[in-house]
């Protein structure tokens, strides 16, 4: 921990998002929410990150409807009265540790397997029915199963607000269902909803669009965008920064606040002849914020860590060198925040000798 750390604690100023750091908890599937709604011991693991010093808290993906949203066991939902009821209780405890937290809406798409689910006979939605580029499973989502689509996630990102979150982010990457419209080898479509880049980006910007007119100017919208697939980790949605402004402008002029840009390792770059990674690029072509993430303070990336290989901390220089040429604006930190709570307070205070390695051991408990 040889850099100087100080600059991801400075207050950031995010419009109308005012934080107190640059540490952003990233979203994480626990599946730790019975029945979908999240109970006491959820509120807890999540006060804890506040009570650790965490900026901005994001949750785990969240489902906007109780039918094709989530093939995953037990992934909490905001469509049902107890789920709300528990969100509502997640954020009263985080607000009461003095922490801030926004609900991540996601929709899984093509990533559904109906036959794990509780209606195995609605088939899975996405742009074209497809999850792997030439093998189609599905019809393609109608203009009716569009707009529920678009109401749904409008409703949802309603109801978080009016709960009590400081913003919502949208679940726009790694493959699910609006980035099924992003990336053209899932959205073979020739309407209005598919073909060129206004096509593909206009379901996500429908739902932006409609949602900023029902939360109001002062509510942050996020979206999270990537360019890897579970597919394909070597995918790109955008090939060249010119295709990545048409990607993101349309976003922006929907209404979107902030950038949440995934990628497996933070410090790679976007495109050839260019440092900048996918953060970067995402604020210098639209002058919005933008979050990175991938790999934050642990050696080995995710897929090793989760298949079992332990990842040790590791140093923070090339994060900090890049957040002090201001790169970006926020780093959203995954395993290291799941392991411990404390992670970011440990980095503040120069605790290093504290600072714990990843096991997935942390994925059966809510730490």
């Amino acid at each position: 921990m040889a850099a100087d750390i100080d600059v991801l604690f400075q207050p950031a100023d995010l419009g109308n998002l005012k934080l107190p750091n640059r540490i952003v908890m990233a979203p994480m599937t626990r599946s730790f929410s019975p029945g979908n709604a999240p109970g006491a011991d959820v509120a807890a693991y999540y006060r804890r990150r506040a009570e650790g010093g965490v900026g901005l808290i994001l949750s785990e993906g969240v489902s906007p409807n109780t039918t094709t949203a989530t093939g995953t066991p037990n992934v909490p939902n905001i469509a049902t009265d107890d789920a709300k009821a528990g969100w509502k209780k997640v954020i009263t405890e985080v607000k009461a540790a003095g922490g801030m937290m926004g609900l991540q809406l996601w929709h899984e798409g093509p990533y559904r397997n109906p036959a794990k689910t509780q209606h195995p006979e609605t088939p899975s939605w996405s742009a074209s029915g497809v999850k792997v580029p030439g093998k189609p499973l599905w019809e393609p989502m109608t203009e009716a199963e569009i707009e529920t689509a678009i109401d749904e996630f409008v409703n949802a990102a309603a109801a978080t607000k009016a709960l009590g979150f400081d913003c919502v982010e949208f679940h726009g990457a790694h493959s699910y269902l609006i980035d099924s419209f992003f990336w053209g080898q899932t959205n073979l479509r020739q309407d209005q909803w598919g073909g060129d880049w206004a096509g593909r980006t206009r379901f996500a910007c429908e739902i932006i669009r409609r949602t900023r007119e029902r939360v109001g100017a002062g509510f942050p919208l996020i979206v999270r965008l990537s360019q890897w697939k579970q597919q394909d980790f070597a995918a790109q949605t955008a090939k060249t920064p010119d295709e990545m402004q048409q990607w993101l402008s349309p976003l922006v002029e929907a209404g979107i606040d902030i950038f949440h840009c995934s990628q497996r390792r933070f410090w790679e770059p976007a495109f050839q002849d260019s440092t900048l990674n996918f953060a970067g690029w995402a604020k210098k072509l639209t002058g919005k914020p933008s979050i990175s993430v991938g790999s934050v303070g642990l050696s080995g990336e995710f897929t090793a860590a989760y298949a079992g290989e332990i990842s040790e901390p590791a140093s923070l220089d090339d994060l900090v060198n890049r957040m002090d040429a201001e790169e970006f604006d926020m780093i959203a930190v995954g395993r290291a925040l799941l392991q411990d709570p404390q992670w970011a307070n440990k980095i503040r205070d120069g605790r290093a000798g504290e600072l714990m390695a990843f096991s997935k051991d942390a994925l059966m408990t809510l730490s």
